[in-house]
């Protein structure tokens, strides 16, 4: 156990140096793009946004999708059927806008998910005037110059789409909700500048004409996840999806115990379908952490009973932590300059991705066991069974 126990130690200290150094290239990253001009590129857009039943903020998180600091754009709101109890909101939500509003009936799903064919809908829906398609969620408030600064990167011709990630706030005092920013938190730092990006639902931006070439409708088929069936589609025609980090969508939905396993089994599961070799890697890297804080306590604790010294394993045990909590101070710090206009909120809560973080690796390595075993997930109130990328089954509503 102590041979083993070093063994791992090792590789993790090698591991967490190697981590503090991407956190401080995210970090640089991050200051540059929150400081960079925008390109001047504004074609027409057109903002995509399904919609699902009641949730915290809704009513405001849509309104500030018809409130961008754009010039030319209009919006699209996607919602199966005028029995969702979400459709009263949106019928005020498009009363009240000032930018054009357009309120699009999909209908049920048979076999996929709902927001996929929501989006499908929405996008049959579209005239021929859009340059760019920018697809957004529900439980999101992006501010107002999202919208600008998230196009500005297509113009550049050689990148395939642009995305971003959410960036979950606790709300209230919730505990389960803090753990689930602190969750995310760490797949929000996964994307950057390299080349193994994905496309994020919440936030991507596709020239509509590429959009029609790679023929993503297609790929929409029989698909439970609308983002990683687009992020396959542009990885096997070798195109760049571009990271917008000064993009940044701040969430605030509210989780208790069963609402975040869900959740983030749900991420585990949709991966493991869509992306096994990402699946693959986040199962090893979080086993080997947690496996070497367990050997380390264990071997602290046998150690100390034998009247052996047994300090030394407790203490390089512990050096695993504060690592993860360091890589939050990093994330910390990014997130102030990306999002100024919640600096205060950011600071307050700041304990929440320093204190939690270590023990998040804990939490994706039990989401990567569930995802190991099932491929039934919830998905606001619908169970569906993945059955394979393109082939979905919904089981209830």
């Amino acid at each position: 156990m102590i041979t083993l126990f070093y063994f791992l130690i090792l590789e993790q200290i090698l591991q967490g140096f190697y981590s503090l150094w991407q956190g401080l290239q995210w970090l640089k990253m991050a200051r540059r793009r929150a400081s960079a001009a925008p390109a001047l590129y504004a074609p027409r857009v057109a903002v995509i946004c399904p919609v699902k039943g009641l949730e915290n903020d809704l009513e405001a998180n849509l309104l500030a999708l018809t409130q961008f600091d754009y010039p030319q754009y209009e919006i699209f709101f996607a919602i199966a059927t005028a029995e969702d109890p979400a459709y009263r909101v949106l019928e005020r939500v498009v009363a009240a806008s000032k930018r054009p509003a357009h309120l699009v009936r999909a209908g049920r799903a048979l076999d996929c998910s709902d927001k996929v064919h929501n989006l499908t809908a929405a996008v049959g829906q579209l005239g021929d005037q859009f340059d760019v398609l920018v697809f957004a969620d529900s439980d999101g408030r992006p501010p107002r110059r999202w919208l600008g600064r998230l196009v500005a990167s297509l113009a550049d011709s050689n990148i395939g789409a642009v995305t971003t990630f959410r960036w979950l706030l606790p709300k209230g005092n919730g505990s389960w909700s803090a753990l689930a920013a602190a969750w995310s938190a760490s797949t929000a730092t996964y994307l950057g500048e390299g080349k193994r990006n994905f496309c994020w639902g919440g936030g991507t931006a596709i020239k509509r004409q590429r959009f029609d070439e790679l023929r993503i409708l297609n790929s929409w088929k029989g698909a439970a996840s609308d983002d990683y069936a687009l992020t396959r589609a542009l990885q096997n025609n070798g195109l760049r999806i571009a990271f917008a980090p000064e993009c940044l969508v701040p969430s605030s939905p509210a989780f208790n115990f069963k609402s975040f396993l869900e959740f983030t089994n749900r991420q585990l599961i949709i991966t493991r379908i869509y992306a096994p070799r990402l699946w693959w890697a986040a199962f090893v890297g979080h086993l080997f952490y947690c496996a070497t804080i367990f050997v380390g306590i264990t071997a602290w604790f046998v150690s100390s009973m034998t009247g052996s010294p047994s300090v030394q394993f407790l203490v390089l045990a512990l050096i695993l932590p504060i690592f993860a909590s360091v890589r939050g101070v990093l994330r910390l710090v990014a997130v102030l300059e990306l999002l100024p206009d919640l600096r205060e909120q950011l600071v307050n809560e700041g304990w929440v991705w320093v204190l939690l973080a270590p023990l998040v690796p804990f939490v994706y390595l039990y989401n990567s066991m569930v995802a190991m075993f099932t491929r039934k997930i919830t998905w606001r109130g619908i169970r569906y069974e993945l059955i394979s990328p393109l082939r979905t089954r919904i089981i209830a509503r």
